[in-house]
């Protein structure tokens, strides 16, 4: 099994910024179900604010295998006054906005089917007309292609 290592990624802000997700978990649950979890650590930052991943690796009764990744973006609030003691409270999550992505692969199929139907969908996302390799290394392309949840 692949070992859990941190997940460095850029965000899509006008200047991108790297954010450093590190590995916080891994967990087994009924019926074998594996979950990563992962969090950026800044300082700065309360721990409900930080972005966060959740890999998940289940099969399903059927025998189906599904994969799903979780990326979750909180946003702060702002806060702009004091009261009258000069008192300004500490910001607080104002929102979080997620993404999800889910395959459902048949318990017969490849990685090299897992992996084209993982790229054909990012490419759909980013809007590639253009031939790109596909990444077969890191831990979303391991756990849909190769069925491999991080430890």
């Amino acid at each position: 099994m692949s070992a859990i290592a941190n997940i460095t990624v850029f965000d899509g802000a006008a200047t991108p910024v790297s954010h450093t997700l590190t590995a916080i978990s891994v967990t087994r649950g009924d019926a074998g179900k594996v979950v990563a979890e992962y969090r950026e650590m800044l300082a700065s930052l309360p721990v409900e604010a930080q972005v966060r991943a959740t890999l998940t690796l289940q099969q399903l009764k059927s025998g189906v295998w599904k994969e799903e990744v979780r990326v979750v973006v909180p946003v702060m609030e702002t806060v702009t006054n004091q009261n009258a003691a000069g008192y300004t409270a500490s910001p607080k999550v104002a929102y979080e906005d997620q993404a999800v992505y889910q395959q459902f692969s048949h318990k017969r199929s490849s990685i090299t089917g897992r992996r084209l139907c993982r790229q054909i969908l990012v490419n759909v996302m980013n809007n590639v007309t253009t031939s790109v390799a596909a990444a077969t290394t890191g831990a979303v392309p391991e756990l849909v292609d190769q069925l491999v949840a991080p430890t």
